[in-house]
C-alpha cells in the first residue's frame, strides 16, 4: 500500500501550500531602470506601426533586405496584417492596463 503526501513540495502548481505568494508592491518612487522599460513597452509598437511599410510589396522587400528571405506579396500582406494587429493589440493592451491601474489608484484614496 501506498501512502500519498499531502502536501506537496513544490505547492505552487497544486494549491495545497498554506503560503501564497503576492505581487510585491512598489512604494517608493520608480528607479531609472523601470521608467526606462515602461517608456520602452509603449515605443516599441508605437515605432512599428510608423516605420511598417503600408504595401504589402514594400514590406517583402524591407523583409530581404533585412534577412534575406524572399516573401511572395500575399505572405507578405498576411505577415504585415499580423504585425498591424499585434501593435494595436499591444498599444490596447498597455491602454487599458494604465486605465486599471489608474482607477485602481484612484479607489484606494481615501
Amino acid at each position: 500500500m501506498r501512502i500519498m503526501k499531502t502536501n506537496c513540495s513544490c505547492g505552487a502548481a497544486t494549491g495545497s501550500s498554506d503560503r501564497k505568494t503576492t505581487a510585491a508592491q512598489t512604494t517608493g518612487p520608480l528607479t531609472i531602470r523601470q521608467r526606462f522599460v515602461k517608456g520602452v513597452r509603449w515605443l516599441i509598437p508605437g515605432i512599428t506601426l510608423v516605420l511598417l511599410p503600408k504595401c504589402p510589396v514594400c514590406f517583402a522587400a524591407y523583409v530581404a533586405l533585412g534577412t534575406g528571405i524572399g516573401l511572395s506579396v500575399t505572405a507578405a500582406a498576411w505577415l504585415r496584417t499580423g504585425l498591424v494587429v499585434l501593435c494595436v493589440g499591444s498599444l490596447i493592451y498597455l491602454v487599458l492596463s494604465r486605465i486599471l491601474a489608474y482607477r485602481k489608484r484612484r479607489s484606494a484614496l481615501p
